[in-house]
């Protein structure tokens, strides 16, 4: 497990709305049995036009997903079993949706 990789979410019920989860933690944690983690959904609140920086995407097979930076979940990482890809490429976009989190937008 890699920072930056998705995993398929693996609660089957949450799946259709957030497909996967990323990575987000560095791998010097590497040690603990949980780790931090960004969703990602398949669309957006209709109506609601968020600041860009918290709109940002991502593509997996094909399919473009929106990250959703407020709602980053610790993990165990027992629980991420399937590993999809690694979206280290993209990995500014996930550190400055995470920084609009914190910082504000």
């Amino acid at each position: 497990m890699s920072q930056f990789d998705a995993f398929e979410n693996p609660n089957a019920a949450q799946r259709s709305a957030y497909p996967y989860f990323v990575v987000l933690q560095s791998d010097q944690l590497d040690h603990f049995q949980t780790c931090l983690t960004m969703p990602l959904t398949r669309g957006r609140t209709p109506g609601v036009k968020p600041p860009r920086r918290l709109a940002q995407t991502v593509e997996i097979n094909g399919e473009v997903l929106y990250l959703a930076p407020h709602l980053l979940a610790a993990l165990p990482k027992a629980a991420l079993k399937r590993r999809v890809v690694s979206l280290r490429a993209d990995a500014a976009l996930f550190v400055d949706a995470l920084d609009a989190v914190i910082s504000g937008v």
